[in-house]
């Protein structure tokens, strides 16, 4: 089932059918069981539901019945059937729309499925069909399961003799309290029998007669003709039940109709039951079959007559074959039917009905209303749609399917073969003098009609079955011609609008040279002012021979018709752009359409406007590559030593405020990390302790409660592992691989100068906050250079090596002068940190980053990237589409086939008598050549499109 949005935004699940093997396995079986049955059979019956018809899934019904114990034991359940559609996905808003929705699914379980259901799960022949599929499914028949003709005939005759007669009914008018007090309704009205004439004799035969000669007899018949009028109004009502099967309703009749010996008395005690196994035949319904003449489908029937003329020359006029007569009882032809006789009738208020329904019909059920199921409905469209010829015209345009007829008759088309002369036709006309705003109400009812027979046309083509079937019917073309050639007025614009539509979807389907008509009509609506006009021509020209085998060559294409798209291509509008570059496409696929192209435009400006298109809706997009992910410090006991600086500072400061400070400076929180208290009490210990020359008063205990009270998150824990003994650790916090100031969060740096080298290397250690004062560290403890007052060094020859750890540079001691050392001793130091003016403690602390996480190293990538497409063989790749792709098979094809133009001759000789060297590739891509690189390497969609082009404009030195 397929979600749709539901009532409330909800997602629904909307019934479909799921075409397993289970399924077309299930469906051949019931389609193999109706055959044989002799049963009407539809694989997938339509429902209305809100979300629209749905074909119902058979399997799925099926398998849902059975679920719920099956069809009997549904029908015991009130609403049952209306809950199993809502769990199969169908689904009404009103309760109405629900009741019908539920009783025509479980009308189709009962047509479809109910017998097949008897043989496939009780494994009997199910009841025989006069009383299963040909009755109806209501409740009042019984269980289908234990149906058979005899108690199904039993409860039909109980069923005519529970209905009272009207003298047993009691008053309308007289009140019941019983019934108020119970809530049940009130009876239903009588039956209405409708009223059948005596065709018996009027007086009885002599064996009848003779028969019933007894005083019994006698006075029976007597009683009979007295009482016959009360006996029709009197029993009938009993015996006649609508729910009686056919032929028991056909047998009352008949004998009401029949002759006095025929006549079955009411009386049980004195009725004949030899009647009761008679069963009548049913009446056969004898389907209409649609039969092609020249009157319903002229053109059909032409091109038939065609083909054998073809053939055998000799051959003649045979008789056509009688349609079949309808038979009795038929209702008349369906709406579809009707409409297509009334509107080929001629009379106008017939044509009215007709078209008023073809439009909604074709709206409506566009997808199923075809030319081909309805012989002659084309040919009746166009030939009410031809009358618009009269209203601005002195013309009545004819359509002869004859063949060969005289062409001197300017208003007779042909049929069979198109007229070719057809705007030649148009242009000797004498027009009419109509006002564009003002028109008699005949005008306009006219006008509308012949509106709503091209819409009729313009709705169904959109089928493509139906667009095939006109792009074989020839006076279409001359219509439209007809039609596009008719005065500039404000009346018309909708009409014309309509045929280009119709010559949009029908052109794929057309093979049209440069002479053609319709090619030519299409071409001189370009030089409309009208965009809607422009744009459905572009696309109709465009489409031309798509679906079929032959080449669009667009030949004789006006000159200032190619001006226009290059002007329109300028225009901010994507539509008609994208209409341009359509057409520009298959014009530049022919090489003599480039030659023409050459000479009407200057394609030196086209070139670079067409390079810009390839970036049309671009965006740059910026992605992040990791080249290599962050990385986390192990947690180790050793804690760095405490900067000189924030030493002197602590020395002096009473406790615990020192404590806290402390932590701060040399500890972080990290909830997978953790430290022995042992190790972190040393290491206060180390730095304030009698150690250390500082007196402290601080306890062991007191100092692991101030680390809960600085850190959250910390807490005191004893840990044993197998086989170890027990550790006293505080569980959340960790060294810090740097210390860090206890206000401004900044970390301090160590330096790296290596003290003792060998074997045993050992480096400085200590730490700064900094660059200024590494720098001051490293030029007096390490270099031994005094800095003057004012900031500076002297510039002198010295005799010294950088000893910094890892540096491979002045590793061994040499002359050199001190700015260059020094110079490049900066660039170990770290450079002076940008100081924000007002920081709060929240930016402080966003700011501040974990020093046991190593960021990931990251590369920025930056692309452009313009409209996009799946592909649908392979989803997760992404292709070109819209204007860049356009703009780019264009350029391409310019490429390809400029080299091969007269053009590109006449520029080469005179390149040989001097100038530059090259053709019109060198002359027209030259100047693109870095933007068409540049696309290349950051538009990957269009990256393989560049490079074919450049293939082809690029030449060998």
């Amino acid at each position: 089932m397929a979600p749709t949005r539901g009532a409330g935004g909800k997602d629904v699940l909307v019934h479909e059918i799921d075409r397993t093997p289970e399924y077309n396995d299930f469906i051949q079986k019931l389609t193999a069981f109706h055959e044989k049955r002799g049963t009407a059979f539809e694989p997938e019956p339509r429902l209305p539901t809100m979300h629209g018809h749905v074909n119902v899934d058979l399997f799925k019904l099926y398998k849902a019945v059975l679920d719920k114990g099956g069809y009997d034991e549904l029908n015991k359940v009130q609403k049952a059937w209306g809950a199993l559609a809502g769990e199969l996905g169908m689904y009404y808003a009103d309760n109405k729309g629900m009741g019908q929705l539920s009783f025509q699914l479980k009308q189709d379980f009962y047509r479809y499925l109910a017998a097949y259901w008897i043989q496939d799960q009780y494994g009997r022949d199910p009841p025989p069909k006069e009383i299963l599929e040909q009755q109806s499914c209501a409740s009042k028949h019984g269980p289908v399961l234990t149906r058979t003709m005899e108690n199904f005939k039993l409860s039909a005759r109980r069923l005519g003799e529970e209905t009272p007669t009207r003298e047993e009914r009691p008053a309308e008018s007289t009140p019941t309290s019983a019934n108020r007090s119970s809530g049940r309704l009130r009876e239903a009205p009588p039956q209405r029998v409708p009223f059948q004439p005596d065709t018996g004799p009027s007086r009885q035969t002599r064996h009848v007669s003779s028969h019933h000669n007894t005083p019994t007899s006698n006075a029976t018949q007597n009683n009979y003709h007295g009482n016959q009028a009360q006996q029709n109004h009197h029993h009938l009502p009993q015996q006649h039940n609508p729910n009686n099967p056919l032929h028991v309703i056909q047998a009352q009749q008949a004998a009401l109709r029949g002759a006095s010996s025929s006549f079955t008395p009411p009386n049980s005690e004195i009725a004949s039951r030899l009647g009761d196994p008679f069963e009548p035949r049913p009446p056969i319904s004898v389907p209409l079959r649609p039969v092609n003449t020249p009157g319903n489908n002229p053109a059909e029937f032409a091109k038939r007559q065609r083909i054998l003329k073809i053939q055998a020359p000799g051959f003649g006029n045979q008789a056509l074959a009688r349609p079949a007569l309808p038979p009795a009882g038929y209702e008349g032809p369906n709406i579809y039917t009707r409409c297509l006789q009334a509107l080929r009738s001629g009379i106008p208020a017939e044509q009215a009905f007709a078209l008023n329904h073809l439009v909604k019909i074709s709206y409506e059920r566009g997808d199923k209303y075809k030319f081909d199921s309805f012989l002659g409905l084309a040919e009746g469209l166009i030939e009410k749609a031809l009358e618009i010829g009269n209203l601005f015209y002195e013309v009545d345009w004819h359509i002869s399917y004859s063949g060969g007829q005289d062409n001197s008759i300017p208003y007779i088309l042909d049929g069979l073969d198109g007229t070719p002369d057809i705007l030649d036709r148009i242009q000797s006309l004498t027009p009419k003098v109509v006002l564009d705003h003002l028109q008699p109400a005949d005008f306009s009812d006219r006008l509308l009609r012949i509106t709503e027979a091209i819409l009729t046309m313009r709705n169904m083509v959109m089928l493509v079955e139906n667009a095939v079937y006109m792009a074989e019917v020839y006076p279409l073309k001359d219509l439209l011609c007809i039609i596009l050639h008719l005065p500039d007025l404000e009346m018309l614009v909708e009409i014309k609008h309509f045929a280009l539509d119709i010559a949009e979807q029908v052109t794929p389907w057309l093979l049209l040279d440069s002479s053609d008509s319709l090619y030519r009509t299409l071409l001189a609506q370009l030089d409309s002012t009208d965009r809607g006009t422009i744009l459905t021509a572009l696309r109709a020209i465009s489409r031309i021979s798509m679906n079929l085998d032959a080449t669009n060559k667009l030949q004789g294409v006006p000159v200032v018709v190619l001006q226009n798209i290059m002007n329109w291509l300028l225009l901010n509008d994507e539509e008609l752009m994208d209409a341009c570059l359509d057409f520009l496409y298959q014009y530049t696929a022919v090489v003599a359409n480039v030659e023409s192209l050459l000479q009407a435009v200057n394609m030196e400006n086209v070139v670079p406007h067409l390079v810009r298109l390839l970036a049309h809706g671009a965006k740059r997009i910026k992605e992040e590559k990791v080249l290599e992910p962050e990385k986390k410090a192990l947690c180790s006991e050793e804690v760095p030593p405490l900067p000189i600086d924030l030493h002197e500072k602590l020395r002096n400061t009473d406790e615990p405020t020192r404590c806290f400070q402390w932590l701060k400076i040399l500890f972080e929180e990290d909830a997978e990390s953790h430290i022995t208290q042992i190790a972190i009490w040393q290491a206060y210990q180390g730095s304030f302790g009698a150690l250390a020359g500082v007196r402290s008063n601080l306890s062991a205990a007191d100092f692991i409660r101030n680390v809960s009270h600085v850190f959250a998150n910390a807490r005191a824990q004893i840990i044993r592992g197998p086989g170890e003994v027990q550790r006293f650790i505080i569980e959340g916090i960790r060294a810090r691989t740097a210390p860090c100031h206890y206000d401004t969060k900044e970390e301090y740096v160590r330096c790296q100068w290596q003290v003792v080298k060998g074997p045993f290397p050992k480096r400085c250690g200590h730490y700064y906050l900094g660059g200024e004062q590494m720098w001051h560290h490293v030029l007096n403890a390490h270099l031994g250079v005094p800095i003057e007052e004012n900031g500076k060094i002297t510039n002198k020859d010295v005799d010294l090596s950088c000893d910094w750890a890892d540096c491979m540079k002045y590793r061994t001691p040499g002359t050199l002068k001190l700015a260059e050392l020094t110079r490049h001793i900066k660039t170990h130091v770290p450079p002076i940190p940008k100081r924000v003016q007002s920081d709060g403690p929240e930016l402080g602390a966003k700011r501040q980053r974990k020093s046991y996480i190593t960021p990931a190293k990251t590369m920025t990538l930056t692309w452009e990237k313009t409209v996009v497409a799946a592909d649908e063989r392979k989803p997760n790749v992404e292709q070109a589409a819209g204007i860049p792709l356009s703009a780019v098979l264009v350029l391409r094809n310019i490429a390809r086939n400029v080299v091969k133009t007269e053009s590109e001759e006449e520029l080469l000789k005179k390149h040989e008598m001097g100038g530059e060297n090259g053709g019109w590739n060198e002359k027209l891509f030259r100047p693109v050549m870095a933007r068409l690189f540049e696309v290349m390497t950051e538009n990957k969609a269009l990256a393989g499109y560049i490079t074919s082009l450049l293939q082809l404009v690029q030449t060998e030195d």
